[in-house]
């Protein structure tokens, strides 16, 4: 699965995500989203107010928002990547898929980063997690003898970590995504578990990052990911009034990435 994203490693994922419930008790939403598609090895080049890469800006891509939240975020994802055994000519370019900071504030539910080899070839992408409580947990996706991935491939990993406080910390996910076109992504993330679950999907079309790109983004969603945190909680209170049951939150793993 190939795709010659932006050479100058960088651009705007205009998109929307669908959230569907699994089971008796029935829910779902779409709605609109932007992301940041950013390259972070070979460093992007691309400078475009009002984006601010380190410090803090009406927009921000942050290293303390990723990872553990210290030290370079890339030295994180690497280290991590060589740790579960990928192999050097896998790592030719990594690239991250996330929601920058506005105003100063983020929160993800989900952040993408995609290791690619020297022909354009996702190998490998790290799902990191974010909750509501303020925990943090990523799920490596790959083959086991790390070939790229295709379009329509599916990839497993059992559930660890708590997201929903409506949904258990069991079954397992099947990842599937789709890169090969250089103007769009798609993902699907379907969790199982004994004929509940949920499906979340992405997709949009990738915008070269530009000033006006970056003005489009804050003008249609002024709020930024504080309007993704308030759609979360207006959807649990559905949910409540629904008659889901609540579930405490679990501990959460001690490992920063299962696979």
């Amino acid at each position: 699965m190939s795709a010659d994203w932006p050479s100058k490693g960088a651009a705007v994922l205009v998109g929307e995500t669908f959230h569907g419930r699994h089971g008796e008790l029935q829910n779902a939403f779409r709605y609109g989203v932007d992301y940041l598609l950013w390259r972070l090895y070979p460093i992007s080049s691309v400078k475009a107010w009002p984006l601010q890469r380190t410090r803090w800006g009406l927009l921000g891509l942050s290293d303390c928002d990723h990872g553990r939240g210290e030290g370079p975020m890339l030295d994180w994802a690497l280290a991590h990547a060589r740790a579960q055994g990928m192999p050097e000519e896998a790592l030719t370019e990594v690239w991250l898929l996330t929601q920058p900071r506005t105003l100063g504030y983020v929160f993800n539910p989900v952040s993408f980063w995609f290791f690619r080899d020297a022909n354009r070839r996702t190998r490998a992408v790290l799902a990191e997690v974010n909750n509501t409580f303020g925990d943090r947990h990523s799920y490596l996706c790959a083959h086991g003898d790390w070939q790229p991935l295709r379009n329509g491939d599916t990839l497993h990993a059992a559930k660890v970590f708590h997201v929903s406080p409506f949904q258990q910390v069991a079954g397992d996910y099947r990842f599937c995504f789709r890169l090969d076109d250089p103007s769009c992504i798609a993902i699907a993330i379907d969790h199982r578990r004994n004929g509940h679950g949920v499906i979340a999907t992405l997709r949009g079309s990738l915008v070269p990052l530009s000033v006006r790109g970056l003005l489009a983004m804050m003008a249609r969603h002024p709020l930024g990911a504080l309007r993704i945190t308030l759609l979360i909680h207006w959807q649990a209170l559905k949910l409540k009034w629904k008659g889901a049951s609540y579930i405490t939150r679990p501990a959460p793993p001690t490992e920063e990435v299962s696979r």
